[in-house]
């Protein structure tokens, strides 16, 4: 752990046990606002900057979309927390070569966009609004709290004829346990991280754990999936996989792999390869 994150650490620790309410608000405004913003790595430069730009507006936020192709075909690709829309440098080619349009977008709070934070709700009113504008996508590829977002947004109405899901958030809820964790704060900072969670984050949401679990009602989300998950992903647990596979059934094919962790499988070539050729699969079922 970096000294910034000790510090951080023994300060909110030793501060809960006098006063709770206000430690555990400020482990809330570090969990709810990225630290840092990811930015552009250097082998997804290209990428990056051979994109169309364009923006919309969500909740009063600028958001910066990503386009490549002309649009038409579109395939949605979600990034996850703390990262933005140029991890997916490595599909952009392979997405071009099948005919299709990548298009994607830096959530805000994240990469290039503004506002501070943003919610799994922020991604689907995104999507909705790239519906809207590119109409339905041939497919959705997802990362990390990019899955939940997803299926979160299938069900909503986000019309799409496939789904790849890389290293994907089931439960949304396990994140702030997550955070705690990783970070080192006590349990008292996880209760209070969790109850500010729920309350601040979504007002108006009755269950904010089975509203936002991706296993919930599989009949909602009626297309073909494929989950690729590493079993040492020590970000999001391998559960979270086999607990999709268990909801999904034959539905979604899960690929496990190991010594990706958690980020560079999304690059990983071999992921790369399954999951275009699982697109692929699909644009020629639906061919006449």
């Amino acid at each position: 752990m970096d000294p910034a994150a000790t510090l951080i650490r023994t300060a909110l620790n030793t501060a809960s046990r006098p006063a709770p309410g206000l430690a555990g608000k400020v482990a809330f405004e570090l969990f709810r606002h990225p630290v840092r913003r990811g930015r552009v790595r250097s082998g997804e430069r290209e990428a990056h900057d051979s994109a169309a730009t364009e923006q919309l507006t969500v909740h009063g936020k600028r958001v910066v979309v990503y386009r490549w192709g002309d649009g038409a075909r579109p395939v949605l690709m979600l990034h996850g927390w703390q990262s933005r829309a140029s991890r997916f440098a490595a599909f952009v080619p392979r997405l071009r070569a099948l005919g299709l349009s990548p298009v994607a977008f830096d959530a805000p709070g994240h990469g290039a966009s503004g506002g501070r934070a943003t919610t799994v709700l922020e991604y689907r009113a995104i999507a909705a609004g790239l519906q809207d504008r590119y109409g339905d996508f041939e497919a959705v590829v997802a990362h990390s709290l990019g899955v939940n977002a997803a299926f979160l947004a299938l069900r909503g109405g986000l019309r799409a004829g496939r789904l790849v899901a890389v290293a994907g958030v089931g439960e949304f809820s396990y994140l702030p346990a997550a955070f705690c964790a990783e970070l080192g704060l006590n349990s008292v900072l996880e209760r209070e991280v969790g109850r500010r969670f729920e309350r601040e984050m979504f007002p108006g949401v009755e269950d904010v754990t089975t509203y936002f679990d991706a296993a919930r009602s599989p009949e909602e989300v009626a297309l073909p999936i494929l989950l690729v998950h590493d079993e040492g992903d020590r970000k999001v647990g391998v559960e979270h996989a086999h607990r999709l596979k268990a909801a999904y059934g034959d539905r979604l094919d899960l690929i496990l792999t190991r010594g990706l962790g958690h980020r560079r499988i999304l690059a990983e070539p071999a992921v790369v390869d399954n999951a275009v050729g699982f697109l692929a699969a699909g644009l020629e079922a639906a061919a006449p």
